[in-house]
């Protein structure tokens, strides 16, 4: 260990934080966009009108069978042309993240659903909800409480994956590092670096999950 210099770090930190910063970015992005995604995809997934049902189906069974990698490359080169102009690296990850992992988020939100209580939907037809405010109302609140472990365990994977959006050069914590890397010729020290952030972030979020999971008393 006496070899290392760990100095590198301190000398490149403005610009790995800018990297990281990008990572964090993209993974708000791609978890809040997903998610909302999701819990339409997810309804719909559960909706009895078949021309709803299906596409649904269809979009979660495709986006699950395909890597992150394969979608991010998609959209890098598919979202320039459908726009007719460049959009950027930090755009076209975006786009892919959200659409990606809605799929994930859309099966979450499709079981927490359906753990509610058929007796709460029939109890809010009786006092004259429809469908709509039944489930604005009643049944996802509930839904989305019960699915807070999940969805949070879900935001991990989101940011462990946006090292991903490596491939289409765009300048997060990974490739920043890369950069540096290049330039310095530290790879022990910068890697291991980034190593470190990333399982601090992903261990504090998942320790953050199991107290959830603790309190409603799923934790085995």
């Amino acid at each position: 260990m006496g070899g290392l210099d760990w100095v590198v770090i301190q000398n490149n930190l403005p610009f790995l934080m800018q990297g990281l910063l990008t990572t964090f970015q993209l993974a708000l992005v791609a978890i809040s966009g997903g998610l909302l995604l999701g819990i339409l995809v997810g309804m719909a997934r559960l909706s009895s009108i078949k021309i709803i049902y299906y596409p649904a189906t269809a979009f979660v069974n495709v986006m699950r069978s395909l890597p992150l990698i394969l979608v991010i490359f998609w959209f890098y080169f598919l979202v320039p042309l459908i726009a007719g102009r460049p959009m950027g690296d930090f755009f076209s990850a975006c786009v892919a993240f959200v659409v990606f992992e809605a799929a994930y988020f859309a099966e979450i939100v499709r079981a927490g659903i359906q753990s509610i209580s058929s007796g709460q939907m029939q109890a809010a037809y009786s006092t004259g909800f429809d469908y709509r405010d039944t489930m604005r109302y009643i049944i996802v609140p509930q839904a989305l409480r019960n699915m807070v472990p999940s969805l949070l365990t879900q935001a991990v994977v989101v940011f462990q994956d946006t090292s991903l959006a490596y491939v289409i050069g765009l300048k997060e914590f990974l490739r920043s590092a890369s950069i540096v890397d290049a330039r310095e010729m530290r790879s022990l020290e910068l890697y291991a670096f980034v190593g470190v952030v990333y399982f601090l972030v992903c261990f504090a979020m998942s320790k953050f999950s199991k107290k959830l999971e603790a309190k409603r008393g799923h934790a085995k």
